[in-house]
């Protein structure tokens, strides 16, 4: 009885074809990215052009991307903007809340308290709060609740201080305009300091307390 021969097996493709890319919303870790990106990108627009100036073609154009993909991420400018500006709020509040200011005189409380409003407004790639600053008459009316929380929250640490700073007699004469005066001298700094000029951020800080204290450093 005759026996068929077995046939040899059929040899492998030496690479198996790549899978096809499906077409839609990025992975996870590349849409956080580019979300990201975005915000960073859009606030140095928004910075330097002004955020009526700034299109929607010249975000796309900053990010290397076409110009309908970032709808993946946001469905407007604006919503960008809102995005800018509380990102921009949250990591300031973070940066004083880890002052411990319990811990430290009243004067010494408000250098630092000085120095990180300083670095978040003029250090390179901070260009959230100058858009808060400069943007905040383009933000519509029912965006604007959650940022002012933020922004109450920043405004209290700072309060609690120049309260301190008040009952040490650190602050000379002091007006329940204080704060108001303080930030408008400060932020104003964003106009005008410019990076490599001969003073540091910590150099500016310094400055800057004596000028509003009227009081030199013990």
């Amino acid at each position: 009885m005759n026996s068929r021969q077995p046939k040899p097996d059929q040899p492998l493709p030496l690479s198996t074809p790549p899978m096809q890319k499906k077409r839609g919303r990025p992975a996870q870790n590349e849409s956080d990215g580019r979300r990201q990106e975005l915000i960073e990108k859009s606030a140095l627009l928004f910075r330097t052009k002004g955020y009526d100036n700034t299109t929607v073609r010249d975000i796309a154009a900053a990010v290397g991307i076409q110009a309908g993909s970032w709808f993946y991420h946001f469905k407007t400018k604006h919503e960008i903007l809102v995005a800018i500006m509380e990102q921009g709020m949250r990591r300031s509040l973070e940066d004083i809340e880890a002052i411990a200011i319990h811990t430290l005189s009243a004067r010494e409380s408000f250098q630092r308290l000085v120095e990180v409003h300083l670095h978040t407004l003029l250090a390179p790639n901070h260009d959230f709060i100058p858009v808060l600053l400069y943007e905040w008459r383009s933000v519509e009316a029912q965006d604007r609740a959650r940022i002012i929380a933020l922004k109450d929250k920043y405004e209290a640490i700072w309060d609690e201080v120049i309260a301190a700073l008040h009952s040490s007699g650190d602050w000379k004469m002091p007006t329940k305009f204080d704060r108001l005066f303080m930030f408008g001298a400060l932020n104003w700094s964003a106009q005008w300091y410019k990076r490599g000029s001969g003073i540091s951020i910590e150099e500016l800080a310094q400055q800057a307390v004596q000028f509003i204290l009227r009081t030199p450093a013990n």
